[in-house]
């Protein structure tokens, strides 16, 4: 089944909510194996939750469709339907987000049989995510801009604070944007305290010039030339320079920087649970992460068995902070709440 480009525009705006959804995976509703038919919210690029939600239809026969949200954004949709559940299965995204879901009772444990190939470390001891890939926050910078500006690729966070970057960063909203409370978080672990953390940010946000609601955008954003660089995944950037952004470059803070782990995790009261739970051990599968590299998105696969490409940053040569996913998700709601009244609501100067 083929989609029209106005089609595929729909199924691409946050907005399009179940009802746009119902096009997105260019599935049929009624699947050839049966009626079941499941709703993926994905915190993914949008190409790669299409290519995960058709590649699941075409081994099962399982009708999947997908709506793709920022972290913030999922949990704020899943509390305001959990009564009737608009949602089967959560794929992608920082596993943050999910812990806050799972403290509201939005996600229910399930301990998927292919979770035993995926290490300890990432994946939640209560069942209530599995880790699906790992990606590192880095700068996304755009060389030419830099050059024009007089700096240097940044290498540590202090670097961001020149005052010849004034407007010249990008970076998304923690409340919406899972990326973005990495940020806040690797702070909050940095600094020693959320005081500290939010102090950082509050230096921070003389040089930003917008908070977007996507975390992947400011990647975007750099590329375009429209600022010297962007805060987000480095698999991101990778990603925009290898569809023809040739300025960007990517680097990591000395000091330290924090990562992502994407979960995948079921919906409480799914109305199709056990399609939900076919969906999530396929996710888990090798097969299911290999497909990130064929449309560009080189997260580094949690499952041993999974093909790791070039393009994926060694973990082993970045300096990673010691984030603690279940502490940060019960200090987000708060440390977010601070973020906004703080940081985001003031004017820089």
């Amino acid at each position: 089944m083929k989609l029209s480009l106005k089609k595929i525009a729909t199924c691409f705006t946050v907005g399009a909510v179940a009802l746009g959804a119902a096009a997105c995976s260019g599935s049929p509703s009624n699947s050839a194996k049966g009626s079941d038919e499941i709703t993926v919210v994905c915190g993914a690029m949008e190409d790669l939750c299409q290519a995960w939600t058709q590649k699941f239809t075409k081994e099962t026969g399982i009708a999947a469709k997908f709506v793709r949200l920022s972290s913030g954004e999922t949990v704020a949709r899943l509390d305001a339907a959990k009564a009737d559940p608009e949602f089967d299965v959560w794929h992608g995204g920082p596993v943050d987000g999910y812990g806050v879901a799972a403290d509201k009772g939005l996600i229910e444990a399930y301990a998927s049989p292919t979770a035993a190939q995926i290490p300890d470390k990432y994946k939640d001891a209560k069942h209530n995510w599995t880790g699906v890939y790992v990606g590192v926050l880095g700068f996304c910078s755009n060389q030419k801009v830099l050059d024009s500006l007089g700096v240097k690729v940044p290498e540590s966070w202090a670097d961001l604070l020149n005052p010849k970057l004034k407007k010249q960063i990008s970076t998304a909203h923690p409340s919406t944007s899972g990326t973005a409370f990495t940020t806040l978080w690797t702070q909050t672990v940095l600094g020693g305290s959320e005081d500290k953390g939010l102090g950082y940010m509050k230096q921070l946000n003389d040089n930003v010039l917008q908070y977007s609601k996507s975390g992947t955008a400011p990647g975007q954003i750099a590329g375009r030339g429209e600022v010297a660089v962007g805060l987000v995944f480095s698999h991101d950037c990778v990603k925009y320079r290898d569809q023809g952004m040739k300025d960007l470059v990517i680097s990591f803070p000395k000091e330290g920087t924090g990562y992502e782990i994407g979960g995948v995790g079921l919906v409480a009261n799914s109305k199709h649970k056990e399609a939900a739970k076919k969906y999530i051990d396929w996710a888990i599968s090798a097969d299911a992460q290999n497909i990130g590299q064929t449309v560009g998105s080189n997260q580094v696969p949690t499952n041993p068995k999974a093909k790791i490409s070039d393009k994926m940053v060694d973990l082993s040569s970045v300096k990673l902070i010691d984030y603690d996913f279940v502490k940060a998700a019960a200090a987000k709601p708060e440390l977010t709440a601070r973020f906004d009244e703080e940081i985001a609501s003031k004017p820089s100067k």
